[in-house]
């Protein structure tokens, strides 16, 4: 491969985003290249007074079908592909009278936006580009005479290099466009295949690709000896991708990851329902609860374990408001998000200037479709979003003594939050708040014993006689395989369950329930999150 820099004589540019167009095309022109173009691009520049070659004159073919075959002849592909120092190649051009071409200028059509406005079939097919990733493979591959851009943001890079180099590029920097244009491509086809599937209803599609855009590069991963970045996804789901920051540091890795969990439970409450509260610390919940106001909930979710509440990420369903605001800043917080803030509440936390505030705009669909994905090694788990709503399901009393209206509110409640903690989970709930939380633990037992000891410790930090375990409701987010995590609850003070039920041993456990006078609701809904 030559390692030379090689002049642009010629760019053919087509872009579906026009921004910045006319002043990268006046630059182009300002170094003697020759503007090719295609239809609303070579209006544009036309209209700015600049002189360009419609591509049908570098074809001998007028555009046709509609716009979906202009670009595709070998005057355009040989041009691309053409190796400068390859005889063969030069003949073959000299020959079939195919002009070289030394910068291509492509973005595609906007098919994940389409998508993401939720527009039909037919309008989504329209919106696949065929030459646009036709021409910017041809010219990646080729990177070693051409360059190619597909985003408006490196426009200023070629030119800076063109005026350092007498209107040549540079192989380094045409490699590195060449590596950003086979990704935008690859992200492209892997919307497209993806939204197939979705619409075709196929689960596990032979093949499956993910892709995203850089939205930043992080200081390091989980830990400092680790390499991260953020990625967006095509998918415009209210959350910490979408949210806009408006103060405080970077995000790390960890509190991206966390602000995503916080965000996601927070998802379950229907703000015109009920103010909420969530706060999490290492990607589990440590205290959540509903209130008639934001600073209730706030309060009430902090109550369950302030220790470990200290650096923890915050998530409201509703606008921040200036009281919330004022007793989330009183202890240590790394990030708050919420749909909205006031401006007195962001005055208040602009005193803490390493706190985060992130608005991400509204809160995400707990009922919503979609995927997740996780690496193992040599591979990928992709499943369907866990989008089941306790509100939906239908609750089966298996004991004696049916729950009453309280303990069925709290026990929903104690559901919704059972879902958005690592397995296996034990949630305490009373009044619309937990009260003791063990996440994570290798058996279910260990679970109910770590919640009610924090509980115990709470109240003992609290000053309280007794923790609020006491008179509570527990869930559970799958079924207990024995009756002994179930006797801890008991112990504790719990006094309704909420579980999915299908064990091997349920009349065991319901038969302890029973003998301990306590109301026991089946799910039939399991809720693993690992």
């Amino acid at each position: 491969m030559t390692t030379s820099s090689r002049r642009v004589t010629r760019a053919l540019l087509s872009v579906s985003d026009k921004t910045g167009l006319i002043d990268f095309a006046r630059a182009l022109a300002g170094f003697g290249v020759e503007l090719v173009s295609t239809g609303g691009t070579a209006k544009a520049i036309a209209a700015a007074g600049l002189g360009v070659r419609d591509v049908s004159e570098l074809t001998g073919f007028p555009e046709m079908m509609d716009g979906r075959v202009k670009t595709l002849h070998p005057r355009v592909h040989g041009g691309l592909l053409a190796i400068r120092d390859n005889a063969e190649h030069a003949s073959a051009m000299a020959a079939h009278g195919i002009a070289p071409i030394d910068l291509l200028v492509v973005n595609l059509y906007p098919f994940e936006a389409t998508v993401a406005k939720g527009a039909g079939y037919d309008d989504c097919i329209e919106n696949i580009d065929i030459g646009g990733p036709a021409m910017i493979r041809a010219a990646a591959k080729n990177h070693g005479d051409v360059a190619v851009v597909v985003e408006a943001a490196d426009y200023a890079a070629v030119l800076d290099e063109m005026g350092a180099n007498g209107g040549a590029t540079t192989l380094s920097l045409r490699q590195r466009l060449a590596a950003k244009a086979y990704a935008r491509t690859a992200a492209y086809d892997a919307a497209i295949s993806n939204w197939f599937a979705a619409h075709l209803g196929d689960d596990a599609p032979t093949f499956r690709a993910f892709g995203g855009r850089l939205a930043e590069a992080l200081r390091y991963g989980e830990n400092p000896h680790q390499h991260a970045a953020f990625y967006r996804t095509p998918e415009q789901r209210p959350g910490v991708a979408t949210a806009r920051q408006l103060q405080g540091k970077q995000l790390s890795y960890n509190n991206i990851n966390d602000t995503d969990a916080a965000y996601e439970c927070i998802g379950e409450f229907e703000p015109s329902r009920t103010a909420a509260c969530v706060i999490v610390k290492h990607a589990n919940p440590c205290g959540v609860a509903e209130g008639a106001s934001l600073v209730e909930a706030y309060r009430k979710a902090l109550a369950c374990d302030a220790t470990s509440a200290f650096g923890g990420i915050v998530a409201l369903n509703r606008t921040l408001d200036a009281e919330a605001a004022r007793a989330i800043t009183e202890i240590f917080t790394e990030v708050i998000i919420a749909p909205d803030a006031t401006d007195e509440a962001i005055a208040i936390v602009a005193a803490k200037k390493n706190l985060r505030l992130l608005l991400a705009g509204g809160l995400p669909d707990p009922r919503a479709k979609g995927l997740t994905a996780k690496t193992v090694a040599g591979g990928l788990l992709v499943q369907s979003r866990d989008n089941a709503v306790v509100d939906d399901m239908t609750l089966t009393t298996v004991t004696k003594r049916a729950p009453s209206a309280a303990e069925l509110s709290d026990l929903r409640f104690a559901f919704r939050i059972a879902k958005h903690v690592k397995s296996n989970t034990i949630v305490y709930a009373r009044d619309l708040a937990t009260v003791g939380i063990g996440a994570g633990q290798m058996s279910r037992v260990d679970s109910a014993r770590i919640a009610a000891r924090k509980a115990q410790d709470a109240a003992t930090a609290a000053g309280l006689a007794a923790p609020l375990t006491a008179g509570s409701v527990v869930a559970s987010d799958a079924f207990f395989p024995f009756a002994d995590g179930l006797l801890v609850a008991i112990e504790a003070g719990a006094t309704a369950v909420i579980q999915p039920g299908g064990s091997m041993r349920d009349a065991e456990v319901i038969k302890a329930a029973d003998d301990h006078g306590i109301a026991m609701v089946f799910t039939g809904t399991r809720h693993f999150k690992h």
